[in-house]
């Protein structure tokens, strides 16, 4: 069974590092897959344009997705991921910096499974990463299911 792997959705080259420097401070070691723009997120999640060919059989444990991001924001790659039957149950965190309470129910309304607000001291940052790490990389259970097959 190949190791999970992590889809970090992030625009922002600075909180790309931190959290990369977060998940190595940790311990995970999972591979990571950085995607930054909405649009390279699902090309990659559907293996199409730069990521075409990819195997879409092996898809991310869970999804680490910011909201502001150019091309196509979060919400709409949150959208789109639950309304295809390959990518509607994968888990994804929303990991930004807004704290606006539309946003937070804007989120959950579109099937996001958690929300995360990045924390400005490096440390809580590091522990947030840490938390997330062992919940959704050894605590969760995925169903078992159809959901990569494509169909």
């Amino acid at each position: 069974m190949k190791e999970p792997v992590i889809l970090l959705v992030e625009d922002n080259a600075d909180d790309e590092a931190l959290t990369m420097r977060a998940l190595q401070k940790n311990n995970i070691t999972n591979k990571i897959v950085v995607a930054r723009d909405g649009v390279e997120a699902l090309d990659y999640l559907f293996a199409r344009g730069a990521h075409a060919g990819r195997d879409t059989g092996t898809q991310p444990a869970v999804i680490l997705l910011d909201l502001k991001l150019p091309k196509l924001d979060g919400f709409e790659v949150l959208r789109e991921l639950r309304a295809d039957n390959r990518t509607r149950l994968l888990p994804v965190v929303i990991l930004t910096s807004s704290k606006e309470q539309q946003d937070i129910a804007n989120g959950y309304n579109l099937g996001a499974n958690s929300y995360v607000r990045k924390p400005v001291d490096f440390q809580q940052f590091v522990e947030a990463v840490r938390q997330l790490g062992l919940y959704w990389l050894v605590i969760n259970e995925e169903p078992v299911s159809p959901r990569w097959s494509g169909k």
